[in-house]
């Protein structure tokens, strides 16, 4: 099926700010589409080759962290995080923009989600008890409005108590109001009413963990 080949010429930069850019893509002649993106000018997805589509990296992670504790059955680590476009607490995932660094590293994906969840749980996953891995390496979650995109880790975490979990390692803008574990019947159930146990709706990453965790794929 034939598309549109988006030169990088043929992009113009409508807004242009640290977190969020608007491009406007001449995708033809007389013809335009607005774009959501985190990305620069450079580095938008809509004029990468095939061969460099294939090969890019997200621009964040989001994790499912599965705990399991001694006696207990495996629960799902979520918690509540505002998120100002909703102006509200979501029920939510870990998860992080990948940094320069991480991007630089020989799986960054796992970086990433390493780094995020010791900032936002202030568990410190270990790699001789702990289970990483990536489920999908790149996902988008509104094509239809922005490139923006997501890795999704599973880290799995083998823990003595829950001593060490706090939200005050926030960084910058991020804001937390305390966290969820959920059981498998739990996970159930939120995904069969759609909403949290506030009423609220969530994100699409947040849905992907719960589906995850309740199909046993992360065993």
């Amino acid at each position: 099926m034939q598309g549109y080949n988006i030169k990088k010429e043929n992009v113009e930069t409508v807004l242009d700010k640290k977190f969020i850019r608007l491009y406007d893509l001449h995708y033809k002649e007389g013809a335009h589409y607005f774009d959501a993106s985190r990305r620069s000018l450079d580095n938008l997805v809509a004029s990468k080759s095939e061969d460099e589509f294939k090969t890019m990296l997200p621009d964040a992670v989001s994790c499912v962290v599965v705990v399991e504790l001694p006696g207990k059955e495996p629960q799902l680590l979520l918690s509540y995080e505002y998120r100002y476009p909703t102006g509200r607490f979501l029920l939510s995932v870990p998860a992080g923009l990948m940094d320069p660094e991480d991007a630089n590293e020989n799986e960054p994906a796992k970086t990433t989600a390493i780094r995020e969840i010791h900032e936002e749980t202030g568990i410190t996953v270990d790699l001789s008890r702990d289970r990483v891995e990536v489920i999908n390496p790149l996902l988008f979650s509104t094509p239809g409005m922005t490139d923006e995109s997501n890795a999704l880790v599973l880290v799995v975490l083998k823990l003595d108590n829950l001593n060490e979990l706090t939200q005050t390692g926030a960084l910058g803008q991020e804001c937390f109001d305390g966290f969820s574990l959920v059981s498998e019947n739990e996970a159930k159930e939120i995904l069969k009413s759609g909403v949290d146990e506030h009423g609220h709706f969530y994100s699409v990453y947040t849905w992907s963990a719960l589906m995850y965790f309740v199909s046993g794929m992360w065993k």
